[in-house]
């Protein structure tokens, strides 16, 4: 897989589409098998609430990979993300209602970088409150 977006075609402001990505429980312990990361606080309702958090939360990483989907759809290629961070802000609650939560994110082309490069600012939430802060990427363009 290439890239299919060129580096004189991108402008700093340059918005990607937007996506949301819901996330049940179901999503968590499947999430669990491949990463092996089986915390209770990502399943266990009873865990997660004796150790002082609202509900089950999702993986940090699971959250974070998820928010990334939204430049490697853009650019086509995920090995094209050469650099990517971010902050964790807040947990994403995952309830057990059925419904689940929805990671919401959004991004934009904040600069660009010598040898074809750019650097893409994320912002990603649920329920309406930013769940990683200092989300930033670095894309290798055509």
């Amino acid at each position: 897989m290439a890239t299919q977006i060129a580096y004189a075609d991108v402008e700093i402001g340059t918005e990607l589409p937007a996506a949301s990505f819901p996330v049940t429980r179901d999503t968590l312990v499947r999430y669990a098998g491949a990463s092996g990361d089986f915390n209770p606080i990502h399943w266990n309702e009873k865990f997660a609430l004796e150790v002082g958090l609202p509900d089950v939360i999702a993986h940090g990483m699971f959250t974070m990979a998820e928010a990334v989907r939204v430049v490697t759809d853009w650019v086509g290629d995920p090995g094209a993300v050469v650099e990517y961070g971010v902050r964790f802000t807040r947990p994403v609650v995952v309830p057990n209602d059925g419904t689940g939560a929805v990671i919401e994110v959004t991004a934009k082309v904040a600069a660009k970088l010598e040898d074809n490069r750019v650097r893409v600012d994320l912002t990603a939430t649920s329920e309406g409150k930013k769940v990683l802060g200092m989300s930033r990427a670095v894309v290798q363009l055509v």
